[in-house]
């Protein structure tokens, strides 16, 4: 897969809501109601990563979650990332 430059990423992220890219990275943050809610919307992406292949860097604190993407073996943000955002968004929008 290959790396995406700059200005890629900055028209991609134009199809995305609530995504930036920050220091080699994609990455937004969702509120829920409480943490089963958090944890549960955790679960239901965890399996669409495995079943991707692509895992996130992210993290959970009570009812907030804060998601960072980039493919490690490219050194940066790849189509990869975009793919599994948007899959993201649909679970987030299914809620």
């Amino acid at each position: 897969m290959e790396k995406l430059s700059d200005q890629q990423i900055i028209e991609y992220l134009g199809k995305l809501d609530g995504w930036e890219f920050v220091d080699g990275a994609i990455e937004t943050s969702f509120e829920f109601a409480n943490f089963k809610e958090a944890f549960a919307t955790m679960t239901r992406i965890a399996f669409e990563c495995e079943a991707q292949g692509h895992h996130p860097d992210w993290s959970n604190v009570y009812k907030n979650l804060h998601i960072r993407l980039n493919t490690h073996d490219a050194g940066g943000v790849t189509e990869k990332d975009f793919k599994l955002a948007h899959t993201i968004e649909g679970i987030i929008e299914g809620e």
